[in-house]
This record gives C-alpha cells, sequence and structure tokens, in this order.
C-alpha cells in the first residue's frame, strides 16, 4: 500500500504532523511520501490514498487548487467535501441544519446592523491562517475592513469576538474515522488593536491537550452529521477537525468546521497519528 501525504513547497517543513505520519506508516508497513499538490511531475494516481495536509497555499488559488483535487481519483477528504469546505458560507448551511454558529453578518455595508457589541472580528471567507482577518473595537473599521474585502472581489464575514477566547481559547476536536481522537486549546490568535495581519500562525500559541465537555461533544457531532446531509454522504470523513469557542451563556459555538487541510495537533495527540493511519488503511 503506498500513500500520498500532499503538502505545498513552502510548507511542508512547517508541518510538524507530517513526520509522525510517515512514522506511523512505516511501523505499519506502509508505504508513505511527502508530495507537493502543484508539482506536475507527481503520478497521483499511482497512489492508493492522497491525503491533503499542509496544501496551505491554495487561498489565493483556490481555483486551481480546486481543479486538482478533483483530478486525483483516491483524495481524502474527497473533492466535493472540499470544495465545500473551503468557502466559510458553508456556516450559513450549517446554521440552518440547526448547528449553533457565531452570529455571523455577510457582506456588510457603511450603516448596517452589526449588533451591539464591544469586538467585532471581520475575515473574508476564503482565507487560512487568520490572514486578512483583524479584530476591531470600532465599527468605522469594521465598516472599512468589510467594504474592502467586497471591493477586491471577495466575500467578507463579520461576527462579534467571543470574549472567552481571550482566556479560554478555543477548543479544536479531532476526529478520524468518525471517531473523536484528541481535543486541543488553542490560544487566542487576534490581539486588540493590531490590525490585519499576514503572518498569524493559525495554529495559535502553546498548544495543550483538552478534555471537551459533554455539550462540546454534542455540538462536534452535531456539525459533523450536518455535514453529512448537507453533502450527501454516507461514508462520513476520513478526518475532521470542529473549532469551538464558549458563549457568553457558556454554551459552545461553532467558529470553524476544519475538513480540508487543518493542523491536526499530532505531537500533543497521544497516538493520534497512528490512529489516523489507521483510519487511512480502513479507508484505502
Amino acid at each position: 500500500m503506498s500513500i500520498a501525504l500532499a503538502s505545498a513547497a513552502d510548507f511542508r517543513d512547517l508541518d510538524h504532523d507530517l513526520p509522525l505520519l510517515l512514522d506511523a506508516a512505516a511501523t505499519r508497513g506502509i508505504q508513505a511520501e511527502i508530495a507537493i499538490w502543484d508539482d506536475p511531475a507527481v503520478d497521483w494516481s499511482s497512489y492508493d490514498a492522497v491525503i491533503v495536509r499542509s496544501c496551505w497555499d491554495y487561498t489565493n488559488r483556490r481555483d486551481e487548487f480546486l481543479a486538482w483535487a478533483a483530478s486525483v481519483p483516491t483524495l481524502h477528504n474527497s473533492h466535493d467535501v472540499i470544495r465545500w469546505n473551503t468557502d466559510k458560507v458553508y456556516l450559513q448551511q450549517l446554521q440552518e441544519a440547526g448547528v449553533p454558529i457565531i452570529e455571523t453578518r455577510w457582506d456588510i455595508s457603511e450603516g448596517d446592523d452589526i449588533g451591539q457589541h464591544d469586538e467585532w472580528v471581520v475575515k473574508p471567507t476564503v482565507s487560512a491562517g487568520s490572514r486578512d482577518t483583524a479584530r476591531w473595537t470600532s465599527r468605522d473599521d469594521v465598516y472599512a475592513h468589510s467594504a474592502a474585502l467586497v471591493a477586491a472581489g471577495r466575500t467578507s464575514m463579520t461576527q462579534p469576538y467571543i470574549a472567552s477566547v481571550d482566556d479560554e481559547g478555543e477548543t479544536a476536536m479531532l476526529f478520524f474515522g468518525g471517531t473523536f481522537s484528541h481535543a486541543i486549546r488553542k490560544g487566542a490568535i487576534l490581539a486588540k488593536g493590531e490590525g490585519v495581519r499576514q503572518d498569524r500562525d493559525g495554529r495559535g500559541e502553546n498548544p495543550l491537550t483538552r478534555n471537551p465537555t459533554d455539550a462540546q461533544h454534542a455540538v462536534a457531532r452535531q456539525a459533523l452529521a450536518a455535514t453529512d446531509q448537507i453533502l450527501g454522504r454516507d461514508a462520513g470523513l476520513l478526518y475532521a477537525r470542529v473549532d469551538l469557542v464558549t458563549a457568553a451563556d457558556g454554551s459552545p459555538l461553532v467558529i470553524e468546521l476544519e475538513l480540508t487541510e487543518p493542523s491536526l495537533f499530532l505531537p500533543w495527540s497521544d497516538g493520534g497519528a497512528e490512529r489516523l493511519m489507521d483510519a487511512i488503511v480502513a479507508r484505502a
């Protein structure tokens, strides 16, 4: 059995998950290698499975990336999942399915209602690593940021900043083959007053293991079940990361559903690489 772990030339050495996945494959007698997704010399059909990993340069080349994904016969997660998940407008469908998400407004312009909040976050719907994203205290800054994104032909989303993130962080829950593997606390990424930056690490600082609550498990499962229903899928997902924050009333909210190229935080997972590799073998 042979598998390819698809990465990007500029990011393969920054992906802390890849070495652990290669080791997990080797101990199972599986031939695994890192391959660059936009390398024309790679014969993707030669692999029993191709796993999308750190293809973190796709955001400025999404059409090209989606065309590549559609051309790979044994891609996980599959092309239909990636097409849906790489534009955060999918949150609208999750909300319509009853999944609790952060209050979100789309493509706002000056004077639009953005709610009575102390702070807001504005970001494009196609982005990774918190690029082109900022945390604002001024309504004027919110309107200007959203208008700039829309003027550039992008869809903008505006959300209240969830205050609990500053102390509690986010809870990233990882699922492999539909089974919960581990959870991580991601520290706050957006600092007050820093504006738009392009050099943030979307994985957050100082990740720590976390034991999710029953309520968090329930919301994560609800989000994954809704995704299968929306996409008409029976086989489920090879891997998924559900990112949750805590609302003012203590309830979990989905901030993002990462099904394309999420960091899996395997160095903090106590066997996560082995669990994912077993799920890959079962799927392939």
